[in-house]
């Protein structure tokens, strides 16, 4: 098999990278989105056939409250040292 030549030499990480950047923080700004979610919200990444029925987070916040109203009780159980 033949070397086909590369006319297009790839540079390293070193070579394209400054040892230190300056960055002008006088122009940053907030980020905007920063207050859009909650602090105690959870994200959770459903199946695609189980986001198929659940279309909305209400929907899902739906069932699993009436699927918690039917669970017993959880109950303590006592760690024990061996």
């Amino acid at each position: 098999m033949k070397k086909t030549p590369t006319s297009k030499t790839r540079k390293s990480a070193s070579d394209t990278m400054r040892s230190e950047y300056r960055f002008d923080y006088r122009k940053a700004r907030p980020n905007r989105f920063a207050g859009r979610s909650k602090a105690e919200r959870l994200v959770v990444v459903l199946d695609p056939d189980i986001a198929q029925v659940f279309t909305t987070p209400e929907s899902v916040n739906t069932v699993l409250r009436a699927l918690i109203t039917t669970m017993p009780p959880a109950t303590k159980q006592k760690v024990t040292a061996r």
